[in-house]
């Protein structure tokens, strides 16, 4: 069965030239007195960022001020070593990732907005199995990533269950195992991977997020050094408010930008009109907040920490800092 790609399915191979390939020319023009910002995302151009490439599309960050090169993500990107080595000013990074950094390297990272409220990370099956909880995970095969391993068992320890209490195996964002019931279930992003194999396969999937049964994680935190916070402040608050203004466009008609962008910025990242649909459509409940895009609740903040505590990652709680959402 062949399918389309889904959001990291790309091969090391693919993702070295399409990360070159994704590169725009707007993304490296120069006017003015405009202040020059690397961006690194995390992951390849897909409607995940819609709200950035509106932004840039829109000249919404050259009216702050600001020239923006925006970096793809992959499968071989680590946002934060862009920021330790100074390839990026601002980059958007893992909680997990950011904190195991900060806590074990010492890294001087401060985190001053997220993009998801609620993390995409899920347990996706087929309806016909009856997965709806946790614990109807018993007994079924669940593929995994190995990064994701860690959060899996936090989920389960949570429910009163251990690894041991189902058959875990390899996952390597490839839907066809799922979509012919080779596995029960699988560990991924729910923002296109259920409508893909509902596609392929003809059958109903269901899917419920980690965030939702205990494991509470913001995702594609907006992340800095604590030099760049200081010397960048200004710029900062621009970008914040420049992203602002393109997701609200994003939110207000999702299909037209999807239309827009397919030759554009999402060229070549193996999406089906369709499948970009569903995502530009579903992920705006876990990224939209009453304060705006970006904003981080203080008590949220504190279930992100003991979260981060359930995986053995104490992180000082001022690691978050939302100073500059006072400000926006």
């Amino acid at each position: 069965m062949n399918f389309k790609l889904t959001r990291r399915e790309f091969g090391k191979t693919v993702l070295a030239g399409a990360a070159v390939a994704a590169m725009t020319p707007m993304s490296k023009a120069l006017a003015g007195d405009l202040s020059h910002i690397d961006f690194q995302s995390t992951w390849i151009n897909d409607p995940e960022f819609v709200g950035n490439f509106i932004a840039i599309d829109k000249g919404y960050y050259k009216d702050e001020g600001i020239d923006l090169n925006y970096i793809p993500g992959g499968p071989d990107v680590i946002p934060e070593g862009s920021l330790l080595t100074g390839k990026a000013d601002f980059a958007l990074t893992s909680v997990i990732n950011c904190a195991q950094a900060v806590v074990e390297k010492g890294a001087p990272f401060k985190v001053v907005g997220t993009q998801f409220q609620k993390s995409p990370d899920s347990i996706i099956s087929l309806e016909e199995t009856g997965i709806k909880t946790v614990k109807d995970l018993a007994g079924k095969t669940v593929a995994c990533p190995p990064l994701n391993i860690a959060t899996l068992r936090a989920v389960l320890d949570l429910h009163g269950m251990k690894m041991t209490d189902l058959k875990v195996v390899p996952y390597a964002f490839d839907p066809t195992p799922l979509a012919t019931g080779e596995v029960d279930a699988v560990v991924d992003f729910m923002t296109s991977l259920p409508y893909i194999v509902e596609q392929a396969s003809g059958k109903k999937t269901s899917y419920f997020l980690f965030y939702d049964v205990g494991l509470e994680f913001y995702a594609n935190l907006l992340t800095v050094t604590e030099d760049t916070l200081k010397s960048k402040r200004k710029e900062l608050i621009g970008f914040m408010k420049a992203t602002r203004k393109g997701w609200k466009d994003a939110f207000a008609d999702p299909d037209k930008y999807v239309n827009e962008l397919e030759d554009t910025w999402f060229k070549g990242n193996g999406y089906t009109h369709d499948a970009a649909i569903f995502h530009s459509h579903v992920q705006i409940g876990l990224i939209d907040h009453p304060k705006g895009v970006l904003w981080m609740d203080d008590d949220v903040i504190d279930k992100n920490t003991e979260s981060l505590k359930r995986l053995g990652i104490d992180v000082p709680r001022n690691m978050f800092d939302t100073s500059l959402l006072q400000e926006l």
